[in-house]
């Protein structure tokens, strides 16, 4: 998230809360184009309803406790892409949701936070992750 550039003048702004006169555009702007220093988590949202059908295959068997069909599903994700909210280590599991005609695992995961029971969907190798919303 980029925050846009603000344009004030400060000459305007003093008089408006000091003396209260009226904010003008004849003072000199300055311009403070100060960047972002951190990052910001954007986690969109998706329905239950509206996962490919091999989703529902992998939260069954997360609901299950396995078998799973990759030996990496179940095991801990680091988050290292910082696109998740921040926890510590540990609290987040992957597990691979098929991608038909794929010879690999594919991009698609199911990557679960453990105390709050989430489940997040990524189609694209974590680059996005979208949580699941159980109830439509």
């Amino acid at each position: 998230m980029r925050i846009p550039p603000r344009i004030v003048s400060v000459t305007a702004l003093a008089a408006a809360l000091f003396i209260g006169g009226p904010v003008t555009a004849n003072a000199a702007p300055v311009t403070h184009t100060a960047p972002v220093s951190h990052s910001v988590t954007a986690v969109g949202d998706i329905c239950l309803s509206a996962l490919p059908s091999q989703a529902h295959d992998t939260l069954d068997l997360i609901e299950a406790g396995g078998p799973y069909p990759y030996p990496q599903d179940g095991t801990v994700f680091q988050n290292r892409e910082g696109e998740l909210p921040k926890q510590s280590s540990g609290y987040y599991h992957e597990y691979t949701v098929v991608t038909p005609g794929s010879d690999n695992r594919g991009a698609r995961r199911i990557v679960t936070g453990e105390k709050n029971q989430e489940d997040y969907y990524t189609s694209d190798h974590y680059a996005s992750f979208d949580l699941v919303d159980h109830g439509c």
